[in-house]
């Protein structure tokens, strides 16, 4: 027992002695896709998933922009661009119970909607979501998010999949003044 103590104490300090962290805790994950849109300006597409034990439910949130040196900006006022959000779980037996807001901070829906020419629909099948939206024009950075939550539920009982997985996926098309990119997918994988 003191051998096996001592073991992952020494193991833990080494980590700490190189400068990495353990693995972060289930619960929560991030990520960001990028592509060149030219040689000093990326797309960026950002997605964060947290899921809440307590509350039985997994909370995202989407960010589009433009990387530049100065730092991120929203899309140019030309902009035509389309983004998919996936929502799903591994586990074949869990459906995905869903509400989004396009642009974010805007009222959930379930279906769709349409906010200043942010019109967005959301498509079901037995165990998984799909969010379209489609931007006309550019504005802030605040009108390229998009945030929501779901509760994965079990097919069986219809209650809360706390044991299952959840992952979300992200990617949009832009097109503006001769643009015409699609991001790689930014996907977060995580559970309770």
């Amino acid at each position: 027992m003191t051998m096996r103590l001592t073991s992952a104490l020494a193991g833990t300090l080494l980590l700490a002695g190189l400068g990495l962290s353990a693995p972060a805790s289930a619960g929560s994950d991030g990520a960001v896709s990028s592509i060149p849109v030219d040689g000093a300006t990326q797309l960026e597409m950002h997605l964060n998933a947290d899921c809440v034990a307590a509350e039985g439910k997994c909370f995202f949130n989407t960010r589009a922009n433009l990387l530049t040196p100065n730092g991120p900006v929203a899309l140019p006022g030309d902009t035509w661009a389309r983004q998919t959000i996936t929502l799903r779980s591994m586990d074949r037996n869990v459906w995905q119970e869903a509400e989004y807001s396009a642009p974010a901070g805007t009222p959930r829906t379930t279906k769709g909607a349409n906010h200043d020419n942010v019109l967005s629909k959301m498509y079901r099948s037995l165990n998984n979501v799909e969010i379209s939206i489609t931007y006309f024009g550019g504005g802030s950075l605040e009108r390229f998010s998009v945030d929501g939550h779901s509760v994965p539920t079990d097919w069986n009982t219809g209650r809360p999949a706390t044991g299952a997985d959840f992952i979300a996926c992200s990617t949009i098309h832009v097109v503006y003044g001769g643009v015409n990119l699609t991001s790689p997918n930014a996907c977060a994988h995580t559970g309770f």
